[in-house]
């Protein structure tokens, strides 16, 4: 191949993903994700971690199955990355020391109150001057706890997996609400395009569900309250649709550019041709009614990736069977593909494995670079209902045989954080 084979339209390397892991609340893997996701089959069920008596919301998509040495948002976020980047680490035949950057995509950490209330027990009640977290330190620094410090840091995660792997320099943590997960892919991709690195391991994790979480989520009228029938709760673009589903999950990509993946020989699974973020404003928590912000981030992306509107088969929703999102999305979509957008299909994966938060943006990248490898859409499950002020192509209730090269995947977060990636089966 010529050098401006392994060049996109504006000159940059082309970013090839050759490895890619999984875990959600349908399994552990790629395969067994794909299998129950393609099949319609529901993540959600009621939530047996801790008590939920008196709460609105009783059901999540908790990831339950893989063992952490202490029951805390730390030790769950690490060993859900820790395997996800195992598994696609194995996929693009990689081992021994990564010798690339680490972005990773991790939940805003705090101790919960269990950890509080334990950590206030501890002060003597002679010591109970000041305020609660002058006892905390106080308490701390005459019995230092090493397991609870590792329990409060946002960065232990990233440092963890960076020691495990051999990932090159200081390992970059962040967060960007909802949009986390697209937002490490995306600085992946800028720093291979840049000339920085020619690999990077993009990471998104968050194992962060808590009777806490739940509380807030639901202050804020964003949570379903579908208790009885919790498989049946996530609905996205439907009429009764009343909130979304938290959850947790992990996922991991491996990136390389073009020319380096080929050069040994790996598989190229597809390519992150596109990338797109832009700010909404309009509201701490709200998207802006009339999509403006959405319909940019979608515009950015494409034109990032060289590529009209007419080239997308197929669309990740955001799709989080919000009341407002659902509406916002369709906005911004309908805006954007105009004419097209009925025949556009577009599904969200968020029906079965409920709002994994931080993860998202990886897992439904993951998602949707194993549409195009297989040619089947996953379904949106429960469109039993369709609203008619958002009339979709939801790929309903059943999966679709249909070859795709080129999908747009959405990622819409609290606090106005938009990122969108555009996702090639081959460069363009």
């Amino acid at each position: 191949m010529t050098k401006s084979a392994y060049r996109d339209h504006l000159g940059r390397p082309i970013v090839a993903v050759t490895g890619m892991g999984v875990v959600t609340s349908l399994g552990q893997g790629l395969s067994d994700n794909w299998a129950a996701l393609t099949s319609g089959r529901s993540g959600i069920h009621t939530i047996t971690r801790f008590p939920t008596e008196k709460l609105s919301t009783r059901i999540s998509g908790t990831v339950d199955f893989i063992d952490v040495p202490v029951p805390n948002s730390v030790e769950r976020s690490y060993a859900f990355a820790r395997e996800t980047t195992l598994e696609a680490l194995t996929q693009a035949g990689l081992s021994g020391d990564f010798g690339g950057p680490l972005f990773l995509a991790a939940p805003p950490i705090e101790p919960e109150w269990s950890a509080r209330f334990d950590l206030s027990d501890r002060v003597p009640q002679d010591q109970r001057r000041g305020n609660a977290y002058q006892q905390f330190l106080a308490v701390l620094h005459a019995r230092p706890d090493p397991q609870f410090y590792e329990a409060i840091q946002f960065g232990s995660i990233s440092e963890r997996l960076a020691d495990r792997f051999g990932t090159r320099g200081l390992p970059v943590t962040l967060s960007t609400a909802c949009a986390s997960g697209a937002t490490a892919i995306q600085l992946g991709v800028e720093a291979i395009r840049q000339g920085r690195t020619e690999r990077a391991l993009t990471v998104a994790t968050d194992g962060s569900v808590s009777a806490e979480a739940l509380i807030r989520f639901s202050l804020l009228s964003a949570l379903s309250t579908h208790n009885d029938q919790p498989e049946k709760a996530s609905k996205p673009f439907t009429k009764d649709r009343d909130g979304f589903v938290i959850a947790e999950g992990a996922a991991t990509l491996v990136l390389e550019s073009l020319e380096a993946a080929l050069a040994r020989g790996a598989r190229v699974l597809g390519i992150l041709t596109g990338c797109g973020e832009k700010a909404d404003h309009f509201h701490r928590t709200r998207s802006s009614p009339d999509g403006g912000p959405a319909i940019a981030t979608i515009h950015a992306a494409l034109a990032d990736a060289g590529l009209s509107e007419e080239s997308i088969g197929y669309i990740n929703a955001h799709g989080t069977s919000t009341p407002e999102n659902d509406k916002m999305e369709y906005q911004a979509l309908s805006t954007v593909f105009g004419e097209r957008m009925p025949n556009v299909p577009v599904s969200s994966n968020k029906s079965m494995i409920g709002h994994t938060l931080t993860a998202a943006g990886a897992v439904e990248a993951v998602f949707s670079l194993q549409t195009m490898i297989t040619g089947v859409l996953p379904p949106t499950i429960n469109y039993d209902n369709p609203d008619p002020a958002i009339p979709l192509d939801a790929v309903p209730n059943v999966k679709r045989d249909k070859a795709v090269t080129s999908v747009l995947s959405n990622s819409f977060g609290f606090g106005g954080q938009n990122a969108c990636l555009v996702m090639t089966a081959e460069p363009a």
